[in-house]
């Protein structure tokens, strides 16, 4: 009897999180998949069902797939430096002797990552500015004039130019929690390791690097969800110009629904976006689960 009623009390403090989580994330997730069989006006408040054409005009969209190509390159840049780069150089800090060396390296990375997206966005956009930006200053400083260009302003360059502000606004990050994990590897194995002979790079792809694989994985996950969020920084520098060259799915969704008045579509957009990112989650608790490493 006392554990039925104690379920009972558990579950009477669980209800109210459950009706918040219902009202504010399930509920909008089913309706906004109602809003993307409809083509709706928001400002006139017409609504018309068109079942899945808005989807049929999504595979037909070439901005749309340019954008999901964005994302996917974003993604990948993403993967080789938020990932492997910053585990080779947290590998590297971890490898210093001196703690003093290792806890200002460790807080010199991670200034960039303290930075919001939208302020880091204003500053990159002063950087590439053609006429006055630093760097296209350095660029002439230095001889190399014929490189400065107008690094937001022409399609070849624009993405290039966002992702690598970004790289640089999230690497200090991820560099610092591969730093823990690698800390947090028993100083035994490595001690072992050296007696045998074991050089510092073997020391690394055969002892470091298995030992925080289950970081790298989730590093990797979380940084692919991410790059398929991305928002603030391409709104804040192009706006998604110049000719759309640098859209992504969440500045299409919001052009479409907020500029050109194409809720319907924008829904779509919002629910192809939300699958995709839920594939992640869910790999991302498989791996987390299947990949401990234990010792």
């Amino acid at each position: 009897m006392r554990a039925i009623v104690r379920r009972t009390i558990g579950l009477a403090w669980a209800v109210p999180a459950l009706v918040l989580v219902g009202v504010f994330v399930y509920l909008p997730l089913v309706q906004n998949l109602q809003f993307s069989t409809l083509e709706w006006d928001i400002y006139s408040g017409s609504r018309e069902y068109i079942g899945l054409d808005n989807y049929s005009r999504l595979l037909q969209d070439p901005v749309f797939w340019s954008a999901f190509g964005n994302n996917l390159l974003y993604a990948a840049v993403s993967i080789a430096v938020q990932v492997f780069g910053a585990l080779v150089l947290a590998a590297l800090i971890e490898s210093i002797r001196s703690e003093r060396w290792r806890r200002g390296l460790r807080a010199v990375y991670f200034v960039p990552s303290a930075i919001s997206l939208t302020v880091a966005g204003l500053l990159f956009y002063f950087v590439y500015e053609p006429s006055l930006g630093p760097l296209n200053h350095l660029l002439r400083s230095a001889g190399l004039g014929e490189l400065a260009q107008a690094w937001l302003g022409q399609e070849s360059t624009a993405m290039s130019a966002i992702i690598a502000m970004s790289q640089w606004q999230g690497f200090g990050y991820s560099t610092l929690l591969f730093a823990v994990a690698i800390q947090r590897i028993p100083a035994d194995i490595h001690g072992a390791a050296a007696i045998d002979g074991v050089g510092p790079i073997r020391r690394f792809f055969h002892v470091t690097l298995p030992l925080v694989r289950e970081m790298t994985g989730l590093m990797a996950i979380v940084t692919v969800s991410g790059s398929f969020q991305v928002f603030n920084e391409v709104m804040v520098m192009t706006g998604g110009g110049p000719n759309n060259s640098t859209q992504v799915l969440g500045t299409w969704l919001y052009r479409s629904g907020f500029v050109r008045n194409d809720f319907g579509y924008a829904a779509a957009i919002a629910t192809v976006l939300f699958v995709i990112t839920l594939g992640i989650a869910l790999l991302q608790l498989w791996f987390t689960r299947s990949r401990r490493v234990e010792w």
